[in-house]
């Protein structure tokens, strides 16, 4: 893609150059309710994504081209990595074990300092994404765990990890309430949660032009985009998981490519691919093209190049310890906020 702009929030990022095939659009985060231990693989009354169907799309991306293919589209992931390992080191403390929930390739764990984390445990479902790059590229020592995590305590000790880092991988958890509570489960008393995941107005501009495409060529909408979490979905499921100190916050990365044959040719190569039980594998073509003109009309730039919004929302939360500050109680103030006014 020679000559792509990047509009991001801190910097521009190089993209890669290749050509644009037909391909399943991505769907973002689902809200699922709490429930139970769930069976990978199988249908449940809380199960919105197949998770088989994603490990094997994520497998068939980090194989494609010996991994090269999904090397180019690494950069919305490291970009969020960014910001998260800026993060992580304004925590003054040395941590032991950190655990990197959905790792992928290890977007994050290759910016983490010897110096600051002892030892990453990169945890992920797919088995050729999780081993797609040498040890060499990183710098700390690291173990790798092919597992489902939505699984994370059938192999996790509890309370054995000083942090918990996910970088762009929750939107696909179906029971995230009972994610983050085991993730808090796992984590030492006064331990800490930092995680990245995609929000409600990722990919706006590629959901409303399907949605109208398929009204106007097929009458109705199939379920290829699921509903998507929200900020203040975040921090409540965050108090309801029994985190304390929490931080919730939204940042946007804005992409502009040459047309949405590219975007969706970068989501397949993501391993971002629609999962949502009950989704129809085939798009017309027909539907494709109309859905092409409609983001071109309704969101084309001048330069003849379409936007594409990833919205992320950030989020920081501790394991309650006793050692940790807390508010005062009621009443017990010494100064009057009409003086310091």
């Amino acid at each position: 893609m020679n000559g792509l702009l990047h509009s991001l929030h801190r910097r521009v990022l190089p993209l890669p150059s290749h050509p644009g095939r037909i391909c399943s659009p991505w769907s973002a985060r689902c809200l699922a309710t709490p429930s139970g231990s769930i069976n990978p693989g199988t249908v449940g009354p809380f199960q919105v994504f197949d998770r088989r169907a994603k490990r094997l799309q994520k497998d068939r991306a980090a194989r494609a081209e010996n991994g090269d293919q999904s090397r180019l589209v690494d950069y919305v992931r490291n970009e969020v990595a960014d910001v998260m390992i800026e993060r992580l080191q304004d925590i003054k403390r040395q941590f032991g074990n950190v655990l990197d929930l959905g790792s992928g390739p290890g977007h994050l764990t290759k910016l983490i300092d010897p110096e600051m984390v002892s030892k990453v445990t990169m945890v992920d479902l797919s088995h050729h994404t999780l081993h797609r790059d040498p040890k060499d590229e990183f710098e700390v020592q690291v173990e790798r765990q092919q597992m489902d995590e939505e699984q994370l305590m059938s192999s996790i000790l509890r309370d054995s990890q000083d942090a918990v880092v996910s970088c762009l991988s929750m939107h696909w958890i179906n029971d995230l309430p009972g994610m983050l509570v085991q993730i808090r489960e796992v984590l030492k008393p006064d331990g800490v949660f930092l995680g990245a995941l995609f929000g409600g107005e990722t990919l706006f501009e590629l959901r409303s032009s399907l949605q109208l495409a398929e009204m106007e060529r097929e009458g109705g909408i199939s379920p290829r985009i699921s509903p998507m979490t929200q900020t203040q979905d975040m921090s409540n499921l965050m108090g309801r998981a029994g985190f304390s100190l929490l931080t919730v916050d939204i940042d946007e990365v804005k992409i502009s490519y040459p047309s949405m044959w590219e975007l969706l040719e970068d989501l397949k190569a993501m391993g971002e691919s629609n999962a949502v039980i009950g989704r129809r594998h085939f798009i017309p073509r027909d539907t494709l093209i109309a859905a092409s003109a409609i983001y071109e009309a309704l969101h084309g730039a001048e330069d003849g190049t379409v936007p594409a919004t990833f919205q992320v929302i950030y989020v920081i939360g501790w394991k309650p310890s006793p050692t940790q500050p807390k508010a005062l109680d009621r009443g017990t103030g010494k100064t009057n906020l009409r003086d310091i006014l």
